[in-house]
């Protein structure tokens, strides 16, 4: 028998690994690995431009990969400095193509959510999601805390 514990752990490495692998699928047409997926999807949302310091908040990823992986989108022309004034805070930007990407990926994931989320109810996807949310919120505190005795 499963614990609790057991059976979330199993339950979020499967989402985890499947929501990877859809990922990968879909970032394979561009020469891109999988997590560059939620870079583009991400900047796409800010038309205006966005930090990578912003970018690294917004993505839940450290710096430092966000960093690997602006040079790599630039090296690919999916993404370019808004301006050459500070290159660190210079406002990141969708190309043309990186902003096609965007859009090719923003159906394709609608598609996805849309396959997942099948039989379950807007009500249910509400309850989930809400407990979701306050289960990372809980996780994060514990993580800053530590595991109470």
């Amino acid at each position: 028998m499963f614990s609790r514990f057991e059976k979330f752990s199993y339950f979020l490495s499967e989402a985890s690994k499947l929501l990877h692998r859809i990922e990968a699928d879909e970032m394979e047409s561009l020469g891109l690995k999988g997590p560059y997926a939620i870079y583009i999807l991400t900047i796409a949302r800010f038309p205006e431009g966005i930090t990578a310091t912003q970018l690294s908040e917004f993505s839940a990823r450290d710096k430092a990969d966000v960093s690997r992986a602006l040079a790599i989108l630039t090296e690919k022309d999916l993404v370019a400095r808004a301006s050459s004034k500070n290159r660190y805070r210079a406002p990141i930007i969708l190309t043309e193509k990186g902003l096609a990407a965007a859009e090719r990926l923003k159906t394709r994931a609608a598609c996805a959510v849309e396959y997942a989320n099948r039989g379950i109810s807007e009500e249910h996807r509400h309850i989930f999601y809400s407990v979701l949310e306050t289960l990372v919120e809980n996780t994060r505190d514990m993580c800053e805390r530590g595991i109470p005795e």
